[in-house]
């Protein structure tokens, strides 16, 4: 498990941490030993259970096991006293949206996964992450560029391989989307381990942990570089 751009550090991070991100696949957090999906809420639980394919439904799973980590490294309360709940911007309803942690007002939370990975971050303000698989691609353009600044699209197409740029850029996007805001710092990296592309929004200087089962001495810092947008 990992955050930052491509490095892993030395333990799960400093109790206390101003800010979390940790990035894994859906097997490593399953065999976690202190994640299991016991700790799920009966809300959550009642969520998963309609999801009929089992690789997706454990990927949802360890996104949300993997918040709680993020959250319980942060805060020091142990994962299973942390609750994280989700809210819609739009409908102002609970159970979907964006993720918080309720009576923690100045932490943001947001969780990401696909296809056998996950992300999670918590930290101060407006935070947000994004993971995708480093083979896709996302398409076609014509939709992009409905979804994402023309140019940006454009100069990405311009590149001998444009696959991989299209990807940064939609990571990227989907990070800040889920900051809610545009003004946050961002950066982007290559987890080659996982085979993974992640970006992360917001959480300036995030702690850089690696899977460990309990408390180990702090990871260095990373500060989060300008957005390059």
């Amino acid at each position: 498990m990992s955050s930052g751009p491509g490095r892993v550090g030395t333990g799960p991070g400093r109790v206390g941490a101003a800010a979390v991100a940790l990035v894994a696949t859906t097997a490593e957090v399953l065999a976690h030993p202190e994640l299991d999906e016991s700790l799920l809420a009966p809300w959550e639980r009642h969520r998963i259970a309609g999801i009929r394919v089992p690789a997706r439904r454990d990927d949802v799973v360890a996104a949300r096991l993997l918040l709680r980590l993020c959250a319980s490294r942060v805060t020091g309360l142990p994962p299973r006293d942390v609750e994280p709940a989700q809210r819609c911007p739009g409908c102002g309803r609970d159970g979907h949206g964006r993720p918080y942690l309720p009576g923690r007002p100045g932490l943001g939370a947001s969780l990401s996964h696909a296809d056998g990975l996950a992300a999670a971050v918590v930290g101060p303000g407006p935070v947000g992450i994004d993971v995708e698989p480093l083979t896709r691609r996302p398409g076609p353009v014509s939709v992009l560029k409905r979804l994402l600044p023309h140019d940006e699209v454009d100069a990405a197409c311009a590149e001998p391989d444009p696959g991989p740029a299209l990807l940064r850029l939609w990571v990227r996007r989907e990070a800040l989307f889920k900051a809610g805001r545009d003004d946050v710092p961002l950066t982007a990296w290559t987890d080659r381990r996982r085979a993974a592309v992640v970006a992360l929004a917001g959480a300036c200087g995030a702690l850089v942990p690696a899977l460990s089962p309990g408390p180990a001495p702090s990871p260095p810092r990373v500060a989060a570089p300008p957005s390059g947008r």
